[in-house]
């Protein structure tokens, strides 16, 4: 196996580095395209019952016997990684044309390499049976990515962003490196399947905790999430797009195919309790933070954290209601989590597009340097209202959908008297991460695509090239097919869920929430039909009037500029009181002072940074620091030294010999 990657490999970065310039991406494209398709078709294969779903022996020359997956889990993930990787690819054609004048020949091949390894690594992640070839994967991934997000590796943020995830993600390599070799000493074998004997001869919650935490620190679990906000702004956008929207979902994967071989009893009712705590703090952390955020992709990052958050609450539900023998809670609880995995990766995605397309034409991603974007990019400004309505769960589109079937868990878990408080406290944080999002989409949405330009940048923006709106419209058709058609998706993650709850008895659980979705379908239909009603009379309308335009009333004030627009600071005042505890501060320039009756011009800006994110990094800068200032003193400059020290290390590895420890 790893000879045909290696050839595999080598055969890609030939033809990428020796396309020309302008056909680069097309190669790199085509490879993604490639992978998407045979990874597609195996998955369909599996979900129709056409492959079967035991694993595949795959001898290896490094790790020795272990296996290749392709059950209903791998199937749908691989599925994910599939649409998002083609949709990325897609969008990357028209972005980095840009660059090709302003890159290295070399930098930008090694950019499309880099991706179409992301591409290939996170398919063979979600189907590698476990063991050492998953890490193997899991480290390709992560190397891939961090290349990836060095893009612009001459911006100091990048540099610092792109060591962060390094750091971060080797954390949680080790964490999963523990885990498997734990399993391995106790059952000979370090394939997810060996997980099942394991937990039921062992306790099962810390060997869970350990891949919860490895597994956490990719999907971006609190207090695990610190890379995330710094990674994600830092690259591309469609590397953003595919880290935030496809490659975090990994994660996801991870803890559901660990938590799914735990058995019935009070570890799986505490393991619950567990998952849906972190979703909670999660969620609840990640939109507090996005709601003060004066970024777009920043502000995008953390609502990735809130959304994980959220899936883990569905996680959290559907263990719940396993182990009180509730076959509906588990199953909406599950179906929830998985299809609000799907959805995210399209909102996600799209509205990281929406940004690129921002940022392509004014330079900037802040958010107080827009206004009126609309009318320079009608296309981009429609898509992106789709995601920013899709993200914040309005009907009839997909967060709506996912987001209802984990409520309709929890509710049911409330009805039947089983865990009452842990459900309300989950039907509690949802309602209350729901109405944050709607805020900070708002805002967002608002600052950026309404008003009036607030520089000649964003008054000159022009609509992206077309390569980039089919990208936006890839995820874009995938919001509206699950939101208003949910009944056509929801026996695929009902079936994918039952996979993963080894006490169901029956997926007939699922029948009334069949009958609400269907609901849903016909409450979405009469709102489109109203709503195309209500446009023609008024257009018939208009018809027969004289339409004047004239300038819009500006509450007595006679000479209205930009500067009496909110802004991002000045729209999320009112919650700076919640969150001035868990952020500091970044102040630049000098604030308008009080006396100052007739302000001249100021340049005044307040960055929000997670105070988690610092107490949890500032460690490991500090120790590289002592690490370096002990290593310098090793640097005397006097010849006679390295040879003693290479004298020390030559003892040193005899000693080694002589006791049996190399």
């Amino acid at each position: 196996m790893l000879i045909v990657t290696l050839i595999l490999l080598t055969l890609m970065g030939a033809a990428i580095f020796a396309a020309p310039l302008r056909r680069k991406a097309w190669v790199a494209l085509a490879f993604v395209v490639m992978f998407a398709a045979v990874g597609a078709t195996a998955a369909v294969a599996a979900l129709t019952g056409a492959l079967p779903p035991a694993g595949l022996p795959l001898p290896t020359l490094l790790f020795g016997e272990e296996s290749l997956r392709m059950d209903a889990l791998s199937a749908l993930f691989t599925l994910l990684v599939a649409a998002g990787s083609v949709a990325a690819a897609l969008y990357a054609k028209g972005y980095v044309d840009r660059y090709l004048d302003r890159k290295p020949a070399a930098h930008i091949s090694l950019h499309y390499f880099a991706f179409a390894l992301l591409a290939l690594s996170m398919t063979a992640v979600v189907t590698a049976g476990g063991g050492y070839t998953f890490l193997f994967w899991w480290e390709l991934m992560t190397l891939s990515s961090f290349v990836l997000i060095l893009f612009d590796a001459e911006r100091k943020e990048v540099l610092k962003a792109a060591l962060t995830y390094l750091v971060m993600m080797h954390l949680g390599f080790f964490a999963l490196l523990i885990g498997f070799v734990t399993l391995q000493a106790a059952e000979g074998s370090a394939d997810f399947a060996a997980l099942a004997p394991y937990f039921a001869a062992h306790r099962p919650l810390p060997l869970l905790l350990v891949f919860v935490a490895g597994f956490g620190m990719k999907a971006g679990l609190f207090p695990m999430h610190v890379w995330l906000p710094e990674a994600h702004p830092a690259a591309p956008s469609h590397v953003s797009a595919l880290m935030s929207g496809v490659m975090i979902k990994t994660g996801v994967y991870g803890v559901l195919r660990t938590a799914m071989y735990l058995p019935a009893g009070e570890a799986l009712a505490t393991a619950g309790i567990i998952l849906l705590g972190a979703g909670i703090v999660t969620g609840l952390w990640g939109v507090l933070l996005a709601t003060m955020q004066n970024d777009i992709k920043r502000l995008l990052a953390y609502s990735s954290i809130e959304n994980i958050g959220i899936i883990f609450i569905g996680i959290g539900t559907a263990l719940l209601g396993r182990s009180a023998g509730n076959d509906t809670v588990a199953l909406c609880g599950m179906a929830g989590a998985l299809l609000h995995s799907l959805n995210h990766s399209f909102f996600k995605s799209l509205l990281f597009f929406g940004a690129g397309n921002l940022y392509a034409e004014a330079h900037t991603t802040a958010l107080d340097r827009f206004g009126g974007a609309a009318r320079q990019m009608p296309v981009t400004a429609i898509l992106f209202l789709a995601g920013t309505a899709a993200i914040c769960a309005l009907p009839p589109l997909n967060g709506f959908v996912s987001e209802f079937i984990i409520y309709t868990g929890m509710f049911r878990s409330i009805a039947g008297g089983e865990q009452v408080l842990l459900a309300a406290a989950g039907v509690t944080a949802l309602a209350l991460i729901g109405g944050l999002a709607l805020f900070a989409f708002t805002k967002l949405y608002g600052i950026v695509f309404l008003g009036a330009p607030r520089t000649h940048e964003v008054a000159e923006m022009h609509e992206a090239d077309n390569y980039r709106i089919a990208a936006m419209t890839l995820p874009a058709a995938g919001i509206l097919l699950v939101g208003t058609l949910p009944w056509t998706v929801l026996p695929l993650f009902t079936q994918v869920a039952a996979t993963l709850l080894p006490e169901l008895r029956s997926t007939a659980a699922a029948l009334p929430l069949q009958a609400g979705l269907s609901q849903i379908t016909l409450v979405a239909a009469v709102l489109v039909a109203v709503t195309g009603l209500l446009l023609a009379a008024k257009r018939r309308a208009l018809r027969r009037r004289t339409v004047a335009e004239g300038p819009t009333w500006g509450c007595g004030f006679t000479a209205l500029n930009t500067r009496m627009q909110y802004t991002g600071e000045s729209f999320s005042e009112g919650l700076e009181s919640i969150v001035h505890s868990f952020t500091e501060e970044v102040v630049e320039g000098t604030a308008v002072a009080k006396q100052e009756i007739f302000p001249s011009a100021h340049d005044f800006d307040i960055r929000r940074k997670d105070r988690v994110a610092r107490l949890f990094s500032a460690w490991w800068v500090e120790l590289l620091h002592q690490l370096n200032a002990r290593v310098m003193r090793l640097r005397t400059g006097k010849i006679n030294h390295y040879i003693l020290f290479a004298l020390l290390f030559i003892v040193l590895v005899f000693l080694c010999s002589i006791l049996n420890l190399l």
